[in-house]
């Protein structure tokens, strides 16, 4: 009897692969084994809609308790896979339980990140990566006065902004030159921090964190600078570290994430890895990605379905990202990382706009706030690797499905 195919990680990678392969007419055992206690659930709204009190927790699950009976999917949650056992073909669980595969898809994810700053392990301070961490979050929000970020990446300016919603007092210290500084250009960066300080969010920049202060619990920040700042919470939001130990300590190559090549396929032939924890060779922007995005979870899972079922198709997508705060929707295609030029359509001051960026004339990256034409244009010309002119794109008179034609 076919030992079927095993995913150790039920978040929005792992229940896409899952799904992916009853699609595509697998009708072996699929067994999805999750850590957490919850079951397979969106993870942007922690930090946005459910975080500020907009969205019930059972708006979160990705799928009803019956999809996965129906589907003869077999998840188990609360259930920590220890190892994996390649000779053997199996996952081993804390528990003991030795669970056998055909293949195997490694979706672990990966863990807040908790800078090595002294302080940070003391009570009152958090991180925000899953669902339990969100709800202990929310609870120390709703005894707080005043909150602390340190970091201001997408998930600390959404926090701040489902803070301030919540009428808290927020301070943000980001160490680089801007706000959102991995993925974002100087610009955009810039108008994030004014646009939250406008909401009356102490946002500083090129303000480093020496330390946690407090005896027993968090009661504040000293910046690297020696100033002292107050807080009743701290949130750590300084990037997620990918979960590559299970696939380390198995053997599998692995550099900053789990390495596969096009269908997903890691350094041992049956066994794949998707989303956050999975590096790729990129032919679009030639270099190596591990992206952490909910498009890259759901398409990478689908070529991993794709070659597991004997159809692969090399995967090399146009990394998308969307961040909303406030009334404000930001959408990225692409990335900016070599742009040699940006053009800019529509005005920053009237709260929508976007940021084309090229390499060499080439459309590379877009960045759009509440210009969805714009983004959804752009996802189509860096696939193309086209060159529209700049000046047509400057002239919001020249609707975008003409460079689309």
């Amino acid at each position: 009897m076919s030992a079927g195919i095993v995913i150790i990680g039920a978040g929005q990678a792992g229940l896409s692969a899952a799904e992916a392969l009853r699609r595509r007419g697998h009708a072996g055992p699929v067994t999805l084994v999750g850590e957490e206690d919850a079951p397979p659930y969106q993870r942007p709204p922690l930090s946005k809609a459910y975080l500020s009190g907009e969205l019930p927790a059972d708006r979160l699950w990705l799928k009803p308790p019956a999809f996965y009976e129906t589907a003869k999917i077999d998840l188990k949650t609360g259930v920590r896979v220890t190892a994996i056992d390649r000779a053997k073909k199996r996952v081993i669980t804390a528990e003991g339980e030795a669970i056998a595969y055909d293949q195997l898809i490694v979706s672990t994810g990966g863990a807040a990140r908790r800078p090595p700053i002294p302080g940070a392990d003391l009570p009152g301070v958090h991180v925000l990566r899953t669902l339990a961490e969100a709800d202990a979050l929310s609870g120390a929000l709703g005894q707080a006065r005043r909150l602390v970020i340190i970091g201001a990446g997408y998930i600390g300016l959404e926090v701040a902004a489902s803070a301030r919603k919540r009428g808290l007092d927020v301070a943000v210290f980001e160490a680089a030159d801007q706000a959102m500084a991995r993925t974002a250009s100087p610009l955009l960066g810039g108008w994030f921090g004014a646009l939250h300080r406008g909401y009356g969010v102490d946002l500083q920049v090129r303000a480093g964190v020496a330390a946690i202060t407090g005896a027993e619990r968090a009661d504040g920040v000293r910046l690297a600078d020696g100033e002292r700042v107050e807080a009743d919470v701290v949130l750590l939001a300084t990037g997620l570290t990918p979960g590559v130990s299970l696939a380390e300590a198995a053997g599998l190559n692995c550099a900053d994430g789990v390495l596969v090549d096009g269908d997903a396929r890691t350094s041992d032939p049956d066994i794949f890895a998707i989303g956050d924890v999975a590096r790729f060779d990129s032919a679009l922007y030639g270099r190596s990605l591990r992206l952490e995005s909910v498009q890259n979870a759901i398409e990478q899972a689908k070529a991993a379905a794709a070659a597991i079922t004997g159809a692969p198709a090399s995967y090399d997508p146009v990394p998308w990202f969307w961040s909303d705060q406030y009334d404000l929707k930001l959408q990225i295609a692409g990335l900016i990382e070599g742009a040699d030029q940006m053009v800019r359509r529509g005005d920053p001051e009237e709260g929508h706009f976007a940021l084309f960026h090229f390499k060499d004339g080439v459309l590379i990256a877009c960045e759009a706030v509440n210009r969805a034409p714009e983004f959804m244009a752009a996802q189509r010309l860096i696939a193309a690797r086209a060159r529209p002119d700049p000046d047509r794109l400057r002239d919001v008179t020249v609707a975008m499905r003409e460079f689309l034609s």
